[in-house]
């Protein structure tokens, strides 16, 4: 029997009189890829805040591996095991491909290193710098940006922009990984490589991933189950097929 990763119970969050998300609940099992779908405003975005930290849930609670994480600060919710990336890519644009990895890395106990050792550049300095260095390599050669590691980020084309994001989020060794749009502008090509990379990272990092898309073929190439929220209220909820087939579904993404 599969373990239970990702328990969200009764979720909410009011700003002010609006009720951006409500009593929502869902389950989420060891390495299952998840979609979280829905039409644009459905509140998506706010479940991952709630997750990561940046928001504060208004009610219910939410655990990873069974620990109540809710309400926790961000830097505290990453160490414990959910890492993300954003619909609007947030990277450090003047630091190389391998320096941004390099900044998720520095969150893991192995590649602590002593203030006085860094200022004085002490042998266990250059001996923890080398072992990031080799362990960014890995990472970015998983989403085939080995090549770039010594480019500026900002001189990426987009899509590599995107698989970078996800490396530096992967750096981070998350248990849960949220990946918000991640296939947002991307080529036909580029997007069948990204489903092969996302299969990739969970087969290989037993590392369970809850997404945001809005490209339905790409969930459906994907995630086993989905939750569809729209106005901040669960649709549908359930195997893939079966919930983007739900009347009420079509209805909400086509209008009328």
């Amino acid at each position: 029997m599969s373990t239970t990763v990702l328990k969200i119970e009764n979720l909410g969050i009011s700003f002010g009189g609006l009720k951006a998300v409500q009593d929502l609940n869902l389950e989420i099992k060891e390495k299952q890829l998840y979609g979280l779908v829905g039409p644009n405003g459905a509140g998506k975005t706010t479940v991952f805040n709630m997750l990561t930290g940046v928001y504060k849930p208004t009610t219910g609670n939410f655990y990873l591996d069974g620990e109540n994480l809710t309400g926790k600060a961000q830097d505290v919710i990453n160490q414990k095991g959910i890492a993300r990336t954003f619909q609007n890519i947030r990277l450090f644009n003047n630091m190389t491909v391998i320096r941004n990895v390099m900044v998720g890395l520095h969150n893991r106990p192995e590649f602590k290193c002593g203030v006085f050792a860094s200022i004085f550049r002490l042998p266990s300095y250059y001996k923890t710098e080398k072992a990031m260095r080799q362990k960014a390599k890995e990472i970015l050669r998983i989403v085939g940006l080995e090549e770039e590691r010594n480019n500026l980020s900002c001189n990426l084309p987009y899509g590599k922009q995107r698989k970078l994001e996800i490396a530096r989020a992967l750096a981070t060794n998350p248990r849960l990984l949220c990946l918000d749009e991640p296939a947002a502008g991307m080529n036909p090509n580029e997007t069948a490589d990204l489903m092969d990379i996302i299969k990739f990272i969970r087969d290989e990092f037993n590392v369970t991933i809850l997404l945001i898309e809005h490209d339905m073929k790409f969930v459906s190439g994907l995630c086993d189950e989905v939750t569809v929220l729209n106005f901040g209220t669960v649709l549908a909820q359930g195997k893939t097929r079966d919930a983007l087939n739900d009347p009420e579904v079509i209805k909400a993404y086509i209008g009328g």
